[in-house]
């Protein structure tokens, strides 16, 4: 019988559990209008999923001290909360997705650049968490993604090597972060085309959603068990 705790499915949150990310690029554009600093919410987007809030605001506010930084990103996690909150459900195909990688013994984690507010408000509010032994936050890793760092941690805490690691990515940020983590990459395409999540070397397939997927499919595909003749 196969011992599927040895495999690993890695999630990124926004984005990929989730379809939010406009509304982060709503909140983004409204916090740096109200300081006067325009900003197109979609390429913004682009540009920076993946990376923590305190990699991203330095670049507008360069002469800001720590205190205002702080500021400046409850600000826009506050308005992010707010826009998202009438809309927030999971990504279609999710919950039965992962509900199906669990009945397999499939160990399965977050790894987020977003801070744990944030991540509470997804996982708790949607009851989610009760799908991952490990959550990885913003509040874990000293980089965000392109930076392995949160891919990496998220392995050794799951105690699964990163070559039988499977991440689900939405950001650009986060298929270079899985290739430099050894790990390959199922694009769900909420923010870039499929055609343009498909150049990327991590990643093996992109999807819209999850309906099409069956995990048992993706190990099988992806983190096969060389050593098993069934």
């Amino acid at each position: 019988m196969i011992d599927y705790s040895e495999r690993a499915f890695i999630f990124d949150m926004d984005g990929t559990l989730v379809d939010n990310m406009r509304f982060h690029g709503a909140a983004w554009q409204q916090m740096l209008l109200e300081n006067s600093i325009e900003a197109d919410a979609h390429e913004f987007l682009i540009k920076t999923a993946g990376k923590t809030k305190r990699e991203i605001i330095p670049d507008f506010f360069k002469d800001a001290d720590e205190a205002r930084l702080l500021e400046l990103g409850l600000r826009k996690e506050t308005l992010y909360r707010e826009l998202f909150l009438p809309e927030r459900r999971a990504i279609d195909g999710a919950v039965e997705f992962l509900e199906a990688a669990k009945s397999l013994g499939v160990k399965m984690a977050v790894a987020t650049a977003a801070p744990v507010a944030n991540m509470e408000f997804i996982l708790d509010g949607l009851d989610l968490r009760k799908y991952f032994t490990v959550i990885t936050t913003a509040d874990d890793v000293s980089h965000g993604k392109p930076n392995p760092e949160v891919f990496l941690k998220s392995a050794e805490k799951l105690n699964v090597e990163p070559k039988n690691c499977l991440v689900f990515e939405d950001a650009i940020n986060g298929f270079e972060a899985a290739n430099r983590a050894g790990m390959r990459s199922i694009g769900i395409a909420t923010v870039n085309s499929i055609a343009a999540i498909l150049q990327f070397d991590s990643v093996v397939e992109a999807h819209l959603n999850f309906t099409d997927l069956e995990p048992q499919r993706l190990i099988e595909s992806y983190l096969p068990f060389e050593n098993y003749a069934g």
